[in-house]
């Protein structure tokens, strides 16, 4: 998945918790959510306040739905330095309970 699509597909499920994202959408949302924060802030501190404050439901549901894809339960995401290992991990490559891998990126 490149960076547009990952984007993309974080404001797509803003508030989803369920299913998976890949390691390439987790980690490009993670580099998105961090350049604009500083943009916004270096703009106006309310503006990057408020914007940090918007994203932190998409944060935490691409993170629940990378636990996912990782083959275990989102509540993972939430512990810091765990959720950071198992983000770094490789997605699990067959049909889990949370449903389909991503197709591959060309």
């Amino acid at each position: 998945m490149n960076f547009q699509t990952a984007i993309k597909s974080g404001f797509k499920n803003y508030a989803n918790f369920n299913g998976r994202s890949s390691r390439s959408a987790y980690w490009f949302w993670q580099l998105f959510v961090l350049i604009a924060a500083n943009l916004s802030s270096a703009i106006f501190s309310t503006i990057g306040a408020l914007f940090s404050i918007a994203m932190i439901i998409p944060s935490i549901a691409v993170g629940w739905r990378r636990m996912h894809d990782t083959n275990r339960g989102g509540w993972w995401s939430i512990i810091p330095i765990v959720g950071f290992i198992f983000a770094l991990q490789q997605s699990d490559p067959d049909m889990n309970e949370y449903g389909p891998p991503a197709p591959p990126a060309f």
